[in-house]
């Protein structure tokens, strides 16, 4: 056999191996929604449902990642996992390069809960799970500083991608919004980054699912030490002052760290 072929026959199973991926994501989802939300809501304690539910999630990323992995789909290197797997609240801040990355995060978190998108509160495959969960819309900035502050009053790991959707990509990050500052400086939880990159590239927002690589892609994930909010608020005493000085510095921190890493080659 020529290596055309067989670079060609390994670009092919990793197509057909992505498909059957994202098809089996979303049947499980539907299935979710369809067969154990209803009885999650039937549970009488619900701090041991919202629990059971997490660990249910956590369990079935960690097998959806180590299947892909088999398969030879992608790669996974990680460092300093294992503050996320520590018990206790964190505000755990990452980028956001790809459409895995909430999957890749709350496999390594136990217990965590996530900021997402309202449209997912729709959507035919998510509905059942981000509600069971107890999951955080961001469609109401004041009702999501509060959601996420009783979240981590509870125990749980908030994970936040503040750019609100996947990176623009070129070695550059969206803007942060700041709902997940507030959220902190409410909880005074210190805020925990963490590193996302995805080599080469899969999965982003200019790619589609069949746009595979030409080989698997490896996602690196980077826990860095927790940023104090004292620190990095300083002397401010509003509210409103104090969470655009913490957005601000931890965007800065994260893509100066982003280019330490070699996540970022270039600077613009």
């Amino acid at each position: 056999m020529s290596r055309t072929f067989l670079e060609r026959f390994d670009h092919g199973w990793r197509l057909i191996a992505t498909g059957a991926a994202f098809v089996g994501f979303g049947t499980c989802g539907v299935l979710f929604s369809v067969l154990v939300f209803p009885f999650a809501w039937l549970w009488p304690h619900r701090a041991s449902r919202q629990a059971a539910v997490s660990t249910v999630i956590h369990w079935f990323f960690r097998a959806l990642v180590a299947m892909l992995q088999v398969i030879g789909v992608m790669k996974l290197d990680v460092s300093g996992v294992a503050a996320l797997r520590a018990r206790g609240p964190a505000v755990v801040v990452a980028n956001h390069p790809t459409y895995l990355d909430v999957m890749v995060l709350l496999s390594l978190t136990p217990r965590a809960c996530c900021v997402v998108k309202n449209a997912h509160w729709g959507n035919p495959c998510f509905w059942g799970i981000v509600r069971a969960a107890e999951y955080v819309s961001n469609a109401d900035p004041a009702e999501l500083i509060e959601a996420g502050a009783r979240q981590l009053e509870k125990g749980y790991t908030m994970i936040v991608f503040p750019e609100g959707t996947r990176s623009p990509g070129g070695d550059r990050l969206h803007p942060f919004s700041r709902g997940f500052a507030h959220m902190a400086l409410k909880a005074g939880i210190p805020i925990r980054p963490v590193l996302i990159d995805c080599d080469p590239p899969a999965f982003t927002k200019q790619m589609r699912w069949y746009h595979v690589p030409t080989r698997p892609f490896t996602m690196r994930i980077a826990v860095l030490e927790p940023l104090a909010l004292d620190a990095l608020a300083g002397d401010d005493a509003s509210p409103a002052l104090a969470a655009r000085t913490v957005t601000h510095a931890v965007q800065a921190h994260i893509t100066e760290h982003l280019f330490v890493y070699g996540f970022f080659k270039t600077r613009n």
